[in-house]
């Protein structure tokens, strides 16, 4: 059976829910730090990429430079390259002008759902996924930046706490299920640290360096327990 752009409504309802309050949290943590309306909209409207969100503007707010950030993000988000290719294999007669706009919009909740959905995937099923997924985010951005007004400075800029909460959303599950995910997150602390404090380079730069370092490593432990 197709999968209709009914169904992707359907399957992008429980990502909506989960994207709204994390959104906000970024809209007033964005205002929180000293971001306009349109800059934090921009934020979510054209990157679109969740923690790299947070980070970003969290790295900028600490005076990291506009390449920190920008190599900060893309590697954070190169998986999406990959997923997105997944999922292009798996629809059919998708014209051309058509595949990077279904690539723009893929998360990984949106992966997720439609890796794992019961049918034949559709190019509408999966746009309609993609932009109830996209509209709740920047909605919710729109709205945690307007309620920021009411908030004070100090809580406002304590809605960095998403950051970290997203990120252990991520690897608590990881952790579960298997114990290299623990190394390898013990392995990116320790390293950052050492880059910051040790060897105090800049905060955005160790990031940068901390994902390349323990990427590598990761691949290298993966590719030795393989043989």
């Amino acid at each position: 059976m197709k999968l209709s752009c009914k169904d992707g409504v359907k399957a992008g309802f429980p990502v909506m829910l989960g994207y709204f309050p994390v959104a906000m949290a970024f809209g007033i943590l964005s205002k929180g730090n000293g971001f306009n309306f349109m800059e934090t909209l921009s934020f979510s409207f054209i990157l679109y990429a969740g923690a790299s969100q947070f980070i970003g503007v969290s790295m900028l707010a600490l005076g990291a430079g506009m390449g920190e950030v920008v190599l900060a993000t893309l590697l954070l988000n190169f998986r999406h390259f990959f997923m997105s290719a997944s999922l292009v294999e798996k629809l059919h007669h998708v014209p051309n002008p058509l595949k990077p706009i279904l690539g723009f919009f893929v998360t990984d909740e949106v992966f997720s759902v439609a890796s794992f959905s019961e049918g034949e995937l559709t190019s509408s099923y999966l746009l309609t996924l993609e932009l109830v997924s996209y509209l709740s985010w920047v909605t919710g951005t729109c709205l945690g930046f307007v309620m920021g007004n009411f908030f004070p400075e100090v809580l406002q800029i304590s809605m960095g706490i998403g950051l970290y909460a997203l990120f252990v959303s991520i690897i608590v599950p990881e952790i579960k299920k298997n114990q290299k995910a623990v190394v390898l997150t013990l392995m990116a602390g320790l390293i950052n640290t050492i880059f910051r404090w040790g060897l105090h380079f800049p905060q955005g730069w160790s990031v940068v360096l901390t994902i390349v370092v323990v990427s590598t490593l990761g691949v290298v432990i993966y590719r030795k327990e393989a043989s």
